[in-house]
């Protein structure tokens, strides 16, 4: 435990040493959730994933650290794919608290997974606005391969005219519907 412990504190430490002060207040500014924001983009968090991945134990330490938006945004990078699971998949998801850390948890770990598409199709009938969100940015990681789910699952989207995801959906739609024709 105590090299879970010192492995997670190396990661906070190279948070605080690439910090951009100016970034993280504009994101607070703009009603970003975190009480934490060191700032940083998304090429310096990938190269932290590259000295610390994979790892499950910190990657689960990373998600449980929901204050902080670099750690939830590392988390799903480092998370060993293959040890992903359907039902941990669908808890992150649920957990996501913002469109970034969802297109993060989907473009990095969640399209490698097997079950990537059947997650997908159940995701679009959910409820909750933010996992037919999850839904549609997974399906187009999963492109061209997917592109007749994506079609159907964009359409019935489109029709609901949800704020959150109304232009993903118009997108997805317009890109699906051109690999079909081609």
């Amino acid at each position: 435990m105590a090299t879970a412990f010192n492995t997670f504190q190396q990661i906070k430490r190279r948070f605080f040493a690439l910090r951009n002060g100016a970034v993280g207040e504009s994101m607070r500014r703009q009603g970003a959730p975190y009480r934490i924001i060191f700032g940083l983009n998304l090429p310096q968090i990938v190269e932290i994933s590259r000295e610390f991945g994979p790892d499950a134990e910190i990657a689960e330490r990373l998600w449980a650290n929901v204050s902080t938006r670099e750690s939830l945004l590392l988390a799903p990078m480092i998370y060993p794919r293959d040890e992903m699971t359907r039902e941990k998949s669908v808890e992150w998801l649920r957990g996501a608290p913002t469109t970034e850390t969802v297109d993060v948890l989907c473009h990095r770990l969640l399209r490698y997974r097997p079950f990537a598409v059947e997650l997908a199709s159940d995701l679009a009938v959910e409820d909750d606005d933010m996992l037919r969100y999850a839904s549609l940015r997974l399906l187009f990681n999963l492109l061209p391969q997917s592109a007749d789910v994506a079609v159907k699952v964009a359409r019935a989207e489109c029709g609901r005219g949800c704020v959150l995801t109304r232009s993903v959906a118009a997108m997805l739609l317009d890109e699906a519907e051109y690999i079909l024709e081609n």
